[in-house]
């Protein structure tokens, strides 16, 4: 190690005046064994250095398949190796010119030794999370209701959050957004896809009772939902089909949900089509507006998107016809 002596004895052959430079001097050596191999530095943005040193965790996911994505709580990188030409030191014990200046005044060296070294980084790019697998996955074993008595519930092929983080290259708050848009539900523990006919049988359910309690849409007060169905299917799916199709809030102390129009006609829209693989456009449109809860309007523009389903209109030469198809 240099001692104060040495630093200045180098100062003057690069004919450096020492009252010009910062009265600590850092001095730096290797340890043993030091290799480039050691370690692999990663360069991090201010909000995820914050997040590291508050105590978060940032993750690295990926099957061997797969290219690795680096995951915060709430967003997702790629992973780019970055060559430099310059020398890139670990030096743990290091300290900035600022640190090194609120030392004493007096002339000193200080000593800190390099821990590894390499000529290349990781850098981050955000990326959007890779949710295709989840449905693939969950799509393995969906939840077609209750088992009824003296059957076996197929308990194969479920996943709980943990085992979906595992195999998902997404952070755990993009995960949970996924979750929620393919109207997946947690049944004891393990994340689940309802079944579309399943699915359907909820929704109808509390279509129905709207209409017959003469609600409005936008006024569906949860614990009527749940005493008058619970005979026909259990509480928490009749909430979740809330979940999915309405939103929540609180009004003179009820828990109330407002039917979203746009989903719901979506949904029922599908329904009528999952057996047609063609349906009189008009005819279509009529039974369509009769299968919604009353204060609702169809259109056909609510149809465009919805789990990967388009439905297409198509006129027939030689007629007046026009038919509606749906694509999955």
């Amino acid at each position: 190690m240099r001692t104060l002596e040495e630093v200045r004895a180098t100062l003057q052959v690069a004919k450096l005046r020492e009252e010009d430079l910062n009265p600590c001097v850092q001095s730096l050596s290797f340890g043993q064994n030091v290799s480039s191999a050691d370690y692999c530095l990663l360069e991090l943005d201010e909000a995820l250095c914050a997040a590291v040193e508050q105590g978060h965790s940032l993750v690295i996911r990926g099957d061997k398949e797969e290219r690795a994505v680096l995951c915060s709580g709430d967003k997702t990188y790629d992973l780019k190796i970055a060559d430099t030409s310059n020398l890139l030191l670990f030096v743990p014990e290091g300290q900035s010119p600022e640190q090194l200046a609120e030392g004493p005044a007096c002339p000193r060296v200080a000593h800190a030794q390099i821990w590894g070294f390499c000529n290349s980084y990781w850098e981050l790019r955000k990326q959007r999370p890779k949710l295709k697998k989840l449905k693939k996955l969950l799509l393995e074993n969906v939840y077609e209701g209750p088992a009824l008595r003296g059957e076996e519930e197929n308990t194969e092929n479920r996943y709980t959050m943990s085992d979906l983080l595992e195999r998902i290259q997404a952070s755990e708050s993009e995960l949970e957004d996924g979750l929620r848009s393919l109207h997946a539900c947690q049944i004891h523990g393990f994340w689940r896809l309802l079944d579309f006919d399943y699915e359907m049988k909820l929704l109808g359910h509390v279509t129905q009772l709207v209409d017959s309690e003469s609600w409005s849409f936008n006024k569906v007060p949860l614990q009527n939902c749940l005493d008058e169905l619970s005979a026909l299917e259990p509480k928490e799916m009749i909430e979740h089909c809330l979940n999915c199709y309405g939103r929540r809030f609180v009004e003179d102390g009820l828990v109330l949900f407002s039917l979203d129009q746009d989903s719901v006609c979506r949904a029922l829209a599908l329904l009528l089509l999952q057996n047609a693989v063609k349906f009189n456009l008009s005819e279509f449109q009529e039974v369509w507006q009769q299968s919604v809860p009353d204060g609702m309007s169809t259109s056909l523009s609510q149809l465009q998107v919805r789990r990967n389903t388009t439905v297409t209109t198509q006129t027939q030469h030689n007629c007046n016809d026009t038919t509606v198809t749906t694509h999955l």
